[in-house]
């Protein structure tokens, strides 16, 4: 089998090798088989994805929709390389599945309205699957409403016309959507469990998603929810694309200038 690539973003190594466990965890994948770059740490270079089973983009502290003049040298960096990578995903119809922070640099890149009109505080929500998410192949074993973890400050409040519309939520009405039929991308965390939201809420007390003071209600109110379903995502998304040969069209780019993407 080819390896997947985890891209992540996280700049505290806590959250960061916390999300890279919960991902190896979820996904059923050993370190061999998930090899991590840090965005935040290097710069991802060229990517051959013949090299790869498929391609997931973790969360952070990022948003597409900050301000240009906003956004620091690594973050506008970050954002360069990743619109690279979708040219090529996107147009080889390549196995990639991103979670919150890529809805919407993926979103963007697809002519997604991107805003912060749809913010979501800390915690669970019950995301509902459309008729097109029940019938997609990462999405149709769920239940038709599910419980997910979820925090963010921007969320997709328009999606393009091509893109499929897979599950929505009362107060965020994209939680997740396809691209042709592999590129994927969820607003809701599908590699978190209660312990991986209580490492991030210590991590990110003083980020501004939430009061600093709510930190031990939030982690308590972590502990009594109930969600169970989103890592079955990862589980399919490995399931459908680990294998030796990759789906979609071969890309043109070459091998990256290093002997080996396998980041830190």
């Amino acid at each position: 089998m080819k390896p997947f690539l985890l891209l992540a973003t996280r700049a505290e190594d806590e959250a960061a090798d916390d999300e890279y466990r919960s991902f190896l965890t979820f996904s059923g994948l050993d370190e061999r088989d998930l090899r991590r770059v840090r965005l935040e740490r290097r710069a991802l270079g060229e990517v051959d994805l013949r090299d790869w089973s498929g391609v997931l983009l973790g969360g952070g502290p990022f948003n597409a929709s900050d301000p240009e003049q906003a956004k620091s040298p690594v973050q506008r960096r970050v954002e360069a390389d990743l619109r690279a990578l979708f040219d090529l995903v996107v147009a080889a119809d390549f196995p990639f599945l991103g979670a919150c922070y890529a809805i919407g640099t993926l979103g963007s890149h697809q002519g997604a309205v991107v805003d912060r009109r749809y913010p979501e505080p800390v915690g669970a929500v019950p995301v509902t699957l459309t008729p097109e998410g029940r019938r997609d192949p990462l999405l149709r074993g769920l239940p038709a409403t599910f419980d997910a973890f979820v925090g963010h400050k921007e969320a997709i409040s328009e999606l393009p016309p091509h893109a499929d519309l897979l599950a929505t939520a009362p107060g965020c009405p994209v939680q997740a959507f396809r691209v042709g039929h592999n590129v994927y991308a969820t607003q809701f965390h599908p590699e978190l469990d209660v312990a991986g939201l209580c490492t991030r809420i210590d991590v990110y007390r003083n980020a501004g998603y939430f009061a600093p003071e709510e930190t031990e209600t939030l982690k308590a109110e972590a502990r009594r929810s109930a969600v169970v379903h989103p890592p079955e995502i990862l589980r399919a998304f490995v399931a459908r694309y680990a294998g030796p040969e990759p789906v979609g069209g071969e890309p043109e780019l070459s091998a990256p200038p290093e002997a080996s993407l396998t980041g830190t």
